[in-house]
């Protein structure tokens, strides 16, 4: 039988067309992919940094110190672990009894007692929307999902946190505002994502596709 290798980004183009998810996984055609921009990538390099240099002090970013939702939390202090779950070609993962793997790369992970929180990043050019969060729910539910089937206990929450531009001072620094969002996460939702995935791509082909695929 024929195993597979899924990650949160891949299980987001399932939501979006399961027939394109089907055609890449399957290694028939793979959807063309546009120019991806290069600041946010650059946001998260810079932005590793900054909490590594908190975290190797034992404490939290003036972000996230202030909140209450952080009241009791450090950061995650296996600086050489956090690194290979950051890595994208490494990151976190489990297999089931049949081989097939679920992989993701976390941006940051923050400690309260024995539990692990995913903390991730993101930048937005706009002003957060009230449904802006839902966009990252599934994101969120697969890490924790990934963190406990690798025998760590996590919250039943995750956070995350926004970097908006807002203004450039004279001197040409650009200042950002931040928002921390907390954010429910459902094991019983990731776990239902990933049997899907593997349902459907152990089917035949699905007929109905989107307007990247409909003509493949």
């Amino acid at each position: 039988m024929k195993t597979f290798k899924l990650s949160p980004s891949s299980l987001n183009l399932m939501k979006e067309c399961p027939r394109c998810f089907w055609l890449d996984k399957n290694e028939v055609w793979r959807r063309p992919v546009g120019i991806f921009p290069s600041l946010p990538s650059g946001m998260d390099r810079i932005l590793k940094v900054h909490f590594d240099k908190f975290m190797e002090r034992g404490l939290l970013p003036p972000e996230i110190a202030e909140n209450q939702d952080c009241i009791g939390m450090k950061l995650f202090d296996d600086k050489e672990l956090l690194k290979i779950w950051q890595n994208n070609r490494k990151g976190i993962s489990f297999k089931d009894v049949e081989g097939n793997e679920l992989h993701g790369a976390m941006d940051n992970v923050l400690k309260k007692g024995n539990k692990l929180i995913v903390l991730d990043y993101k930048t937005r050019g706009y002003g957060l929307k009230e449904d802006t969060h839902e966009h990252y729910q599934q994101q969120l539910d697969l890490y924790n999902l990934l963190l406990r089937k690798n025998r760590y206990e996590t919250e039943d929450y995750a956070f995350l946190l926004f970097y908006v531009p807002k203004e450039v001072t004279e001197t040409g620094e650009v200042i950002f505002d931040t928002t921390l969002m907390k954010i429910p996460i459902s094991i019983k939702n990731a776990e239902n994502v990933w049997k899907k995935a593997l349902i459907i791509l152990n089917s035949e082909c699905p007929e109905e596709g989107c307007e990247w695929c409909k003509r493949f």
